[in-house]
């Protein structure tokens, strides 16, 4: 991972945290879907994201999440080892785990640099 791609993720990290100490956990999942995005290509990353997303499911009690975030959960090490990630996936249980999105204008430019 770049430097330029880790302060990206990072910086998305941090505000999911602030985030979640506020209790707001629309706008957690949502800095932890822009997280994912940035890290699905790095084992570390990948896993910390879908963690997070199966703490936020289990917070909300919403069933859906929890049960899709275990089955991601497992599915990071295969991911990581075979290089199978669907770009710009969110990652979230509402979105099929093998659906390519688009990527986010302001995260693009990253993503670009880190194959560069």
């Amino acid at each position: 991972m770049t430097p330029k791609l880790q302060t990206a993720y990072n910086s998305e990290m941090r505000e999911m945290l602030n985030a979640y100490t506020a209790r707001d956990f629309a706008l957690t999942f949502h800095h932890l879907e822009r997280a994912h995005i940035l890290g699905q290509r790095y084992f570390r990353p990948h896993l910390e994201t879908h963690w997070w997303m199966l703490k936020i499911g289990a917070r909300r009690r919403d069933v859906r999440e929890i049960f899709g975030q275990c089955l991601r959960l497992v599915a990071v090490f295969p991911a990581s080892v075979f290089g199978w990630v669907p770009v710009g996936n969110t990652g979230g249980a509402n979105v099929s785990a093998i659906k390519p999105m688009p990527i986010p204008n302001d995260l693009a430019e990253f993503l670009r640099t880190d194959h560069d």
